[in-house]
């Protein structure tokens, strides 16, 4: 990072430390714990799209490309001023980001502000953007390709960088959100359902909220989820929970 100038050697007052999470790929991903600063930034509360209305907006779409911006995070300047706010501790010593570190707590709303306002003329009509996935579509093949000549003209303008790995262009059908989206209409991901049917039996009470969680999000697939998860949500308001026939 520091070789990319995505780092600076750093002499700041400020200070975060540094933290090692591991990926499913069992490789380690850095990370920067930014709760303390977290707590007295002021926050931004510019709206993620929702999830509801994106899936929506695909419906009667026949071709599909997804394009992923390379650490797309990495490719927004931070003020010089505010960098030393970013500042972090590791055994060679102190450093800061020149670009916005993933951790921050306005970093989503700064980054979906910049991608709207990049697309504003062609978001919902032509493409989605959902943080740093950018969705193409279109009716036709032929509208497609202008749609994508649209898009990446933009991309490019913006001097932004696309992951190459991570595109994908002219698909019958896409995956986003958790879904599988096709001309034919929208769909739960099969490997999120499988992690559904594979859920342990809930031991504690932060067992059921991840467990509702998970279900919730898939809620427009399921009749009557309100009734049907009412004996789990009854079970949060106790100390300890107890499962039987109508929470199993």
């Amino acid at each position: 990072m520091l070789d990319r100038e995505i780092i600076q050697s750093s002499e700041s007052p400020w200070s975060s430390p540094v933290i090692l999470v591991r990926k499913r790929d069992n490789t380690w991903c850095f990370c920067v714990d930014y709760r303390r600063l977290n707590r007295i930034t002021n926050k931004d509360v510019y709206p993620l799209p929702r999830i509801d209305d994106t899936l929506n907006s695909l419906k009667g779409s026949k071709f599909f490309s997804s394009m992923d911006l390379s650490s797309g995070y990495w490719q927004i300047e931070v003020d010089e001023a505010d960098r030393e706010k970013t500042a972090f501790i590791t055994p060679e010593g102190l450093y800061e980001f020149n670009v916005m570190s993933f951790g921050l707590c306005n970093a989503p709303a700064t980054f979906e502000r910049m991608m709207d306002n990049l697309l504003r003329h062609l978001k919902w009509t032509m493409c989605l953007c959902y943080l740093d996935d950018i969705i193409v579509i279109s009716e036709t093949f032929n509208d497609h390709l202008q749609h994508l000549r649209s898009v990446l003209k933009c991309i490019q303008d913006a001097g932004l960088i696309l992951n190459p790995k991570k595109c994908m262009f002219g698909n019958r059908q896409i995956k986003i959100l958790g879904h599988l989206v096709s001309e034919e209409g929208i769909m739960p991901d099969p490997e999120k359902i499988r992690a559904v049917q594979n859920f342990p039996i809930p031991k504690n009470i932060r067992d059921v909220r991840s467990f509702l969680g998970l279900c919730s999000y898939y809620r427009r697939f399921i009749k009557d989820f309100c009734l049907k998860s009412q004996p789990l949500n009854l079970s949060l308001h106790g100390d300890q929970i107890k499962m039987n026939p109508s929470r199993n």
